[in-house]
């Protein structure tokens, strides 16, 4: 394993899916295994096992005239575990072309004015952001195009450029459902038959293979390997 640093390296992986036997879940603790065996310190943060509230109160609402403003302690807990982080990555299913309302809440509340924005000298210089998208589409179906435009331009530009990151980057993981299926021309949902067997492990694999890709090429940018 080479690093080129002599300081251990903290990777936060956020989670952000209720079930903790899910594909989303299997997927964090995958890239998570694969952080460490590069050398760096992972952070597991599952933002539902550890009940985070992704609803915005007055308390964590930004004071547009204090950038210095002392938000709730459980947003100041997660800000803390964000500054620590040298590169975070985030792992979610794609609900409507986006991410899920716990991970967009948490981003709301914690990437907070003062903290993640709002200074002349971002406080989130310098970090790197991977965000791992697991989506039911196949991967031929043509709204993956769409998708991933949508996904850059909103996690990219509109969130980690405005704070600051060195670099971010998508990676979209396609054919997430046991059974295949998308939206023809005319609106109909178009379900195929469920993969079993063989068939499915394969599929599994094939899953693994490519979201260990996208690891391994967030971390070859990174300037680690293992």
């Amino acid at each position: 394993m080479t690093q080129h640093s002599s300081k251990a390296r903290t990777a936060l992986v956020v989670v952000a899916h209720h079930r903790a036997d899910s594909l989303t879940a299997h997927t964090a603790r995958r890239s998570a295994e694969r952080l460490e065996a590069a050398g760096y310190r992972v952070d597991l943060l599952d933002l539902h096992a550890e009940g985070f509230d992704p609803r915005m109160n007055a308390a964590d609402q930004p004071d547009w005239g204090d950038r210095e403003k002392a938000y709730s302690d459980e947003a100041h807990a997660h800000m803390r575990r964000v500054r620590d982080a040298d590169v975070v990555v985030a792992v979610f299913p794609v609900y409507w072309q986006s991410v899920p309302a716990i991970l967009k809440g948490w981003i709301d509340r914690v990437w907070n004015y003062g903290f993640a924005y709002g200074r002349s000298k971002p406080r989130l210089a310098g970090k790197r952001m991977l965000w791992l998208g697991l989506a039911g589409a196949t991967a031929d179906d043509p709204i993956t195009e769409g998708m991933q435009s949508l996904l850059e331009a909103g996690l990219n530009e509109g969130i980690a450029y405005y704070c600051g990151f060195a670099h971010s980057t998508v990676g979209l993981l396609t054919d997430a459902e046991e059974r295949p299926q998308r939206v023809d021309a005319a609106g109909n949902l178009l379900v195929g038959d469920a993969v079993t067997g063989a068939e499915r492990e394969a599929q599994y694999a094939d899953f693994d293979r490519r979201a260990r890709e996208f690891v391994e090429k967030f971390l070859a940018a990174e300037g680690v390997t293992a």
